[in-house]
C-alpha cells in the first residue's frame, strides 16, 4: 500500500458535497488525487474484499483518487450519502427501498451489485424439518420484526404449505447464530450464507439451510449494492466511474486470488473486528469469490428484470410508503465495459 502522506491542496466546492484535490508528497512526484468517501453498512467483510484489494494494490490511486473507507454512522450509511457527506456508500436493495417510496425520493442511485445474487436464507440445525419453509410451522424463528422480512418469510411459508401463524416470533438479538442454534435458543435464524452460513461451518455445527431465491425468484433482490450520491454522479461522472472500474479490478483481483485478496481486507481492517477471525475470513473468501460475478461478463451488473421484479412485490404487498415506479433507483452507466 502507498504510505505516502496525502496533504490536501485546495477544495473543489462542488454541491455541499466537499470532493477535495489532493497532493501527495514525500517524492519527486506530485500527482493531483481526488478524495472520495465510502461509508460501509458494517464492519469490514467478505463482501467488501474487492475494494480493499484495489486499495491496498494502489489502484485507486492509479485512477487518480484518494478513497477513505468509514463505519456507518447511527442515521444510517444511505442518510449520509444522500446528504452528500460521502460519495459512495453500501446497502441493499430492500435496505434502501424506503429511499425511493416517498414523495421526494432520497438523491441516490445504486450503481453496482457487490454480489450478484441473494445469498441470505434461513439456518436452522439438521434434521429438524426446516430444510424447507414449510417445516419452520410448530418451530421457533428469532426475527427482526421488519414488515419486508415478516412478509418474505410468510410468503415462502405459506407456498411451501406451512401455516405462518404457528410460527413462533422471538427477537433477534444475537450475533453468534450457530451458538444460538446449538444452545436451542432458537429454532431458526436469517443470516447471509457467506458469512452467517461458513461461521456455522466452521464451528462444526450440523445445519439445513434454504436460500430465499431458491423459493422464489421474486426474491433474488441485489444485496449488498453500492449507492451513490446523485449529485456527484450528475456533476462528477468520471470520477465515479475511475472509482468503479478500479473496484471492477480490485474484485476481479479478489476473484482470480482469494487467498491474497483475503489477507488485504484482514491487513486493511481497521476496526478490529476481524482480529483473531483469519481462518473464518479466509473461507468466506473462498466461498465468496463466485458470488461476486456469478454468471455476469460484468462486475456490478443489474438486471433491470429482477430489481423491478422486487420493488414491484414490495409494491403489491403494500410494503412502501408510496409505489416505486419501474427502472426507479439503478443505474449501468457509471460501471467499465
Amino acid at each position: 500500500m502507498n504510505n505516502k502522506k496525502i496533504i490536501c491542496t485546495a477544495i473543489v466546492l462542488a454541491l455541499g458535497l466537499g470532493l477535495s484535490a489532493c497532493r501527495t508528497s514525500g517524492s519527486e512526484q506530485n500527482d493531483v488525487l481526488t478524495d472520495v468517501t465510502l461509508c460501509l453498512d458494517w464492519t469490514p467483510n467478505t463482501n467488501f474484499t474487492g475494494i480493499y484489494a484495489a486499495k491496498e494494490q494502489g489502484w485507486f490511486e492509479e485512477a487518480g483518487l484518494n478513497v477513505s473507507i468509514i463505519q456507518p454512522p447511527e442515521d444510517g450509511a444511505t442518510a449520509i450519502c444522500a446528504a452528500g457527506r460521502v460519495e459512495f456508500a453500501v446497502t441493499a436493495q430492500d435496505s434502501v427501498a424506503s429511499a425511493f417510496a416517498r414523495e421526494t425520493p432520497l438523491e441516490v442511485t445504486a450503481v453496482a451489485a457487490l454480489l450478484q445474487h441473494n445469498t441470505s436464507g434461513i439456518i436452522s440445525r439438521a434434521g429438524e424439518g426446516m430444510d424447507r419453509p414449510g417445516g419452520l410451522e410448530s418451530h421457533t424463528y428469532s426475527t427482526w420484526n421488519t414488515p419486508t422480512e415478516l412478509a418474505m418469510l410468510e410468503q415462502v411459508v405459506t407456498a411451501d404449505g406451512g401455516d405462518f401463524t404457528n410460527v413462533t416470533l422471538i427477537p433477534n438479538n444475537g450475533v453468534d447464530e450457530a451458538g444460538a442454534l446449538r444452545e436451542k435458543q432458537t429454532d431458526a435464524i436469517w443470516i447471509f450464507y457467506g458469512w452467517g452460513g461458513i461461521s456455522a461451518e466452521q464451528s462444526g455445527l450440523d445445519f439445513d439451510y434454504f436460500y430465499f431465491k431458491d423459493i422464489d425468484p421474486v426474491f433474488d433482490y441485489y444485496t449488498p449494492i453500492l449507492i451513490a450520491n446523485n449529485s456527484f454522479l450528475a456533476e462528477y461522472p468520471d470520477i465515479a466511474k475511475a472509482f468503479l472500474a478500479a473496484a471492477a479490478r480490485g474484485y476481479t483481483y479478489a476473484i482470480e486470488h482469494p487467498a491474497e485478496a483475503a489477507q488485504m481486507l484482514i491487513d486493511g481492517d481497521d476496526t478490529g473486528s476481524l482480529a483473531g477471525s483469519e481462518e473464518m475470513v479466509q473461507a468466506s473468501q473462498a466461498w465468496i469469490t463466485s458470488q461476486y460475478k456469478a454468471e455476469v461478463e460484468r462486475w456490478g451488473y443489474i438486471d433491470p428484470a429482477r430489481w423491478n421484479a422486487f420493488y414491484s412485490w414490495l409494491n403489491d404487498n403494500n410494503l412502501v410508503e408510496r409505489p416505486i415506479p419501474e427502472n426507479t433507483g439503478f443505474s449501468n452507466d457509471y460501471l467499465p465495459q
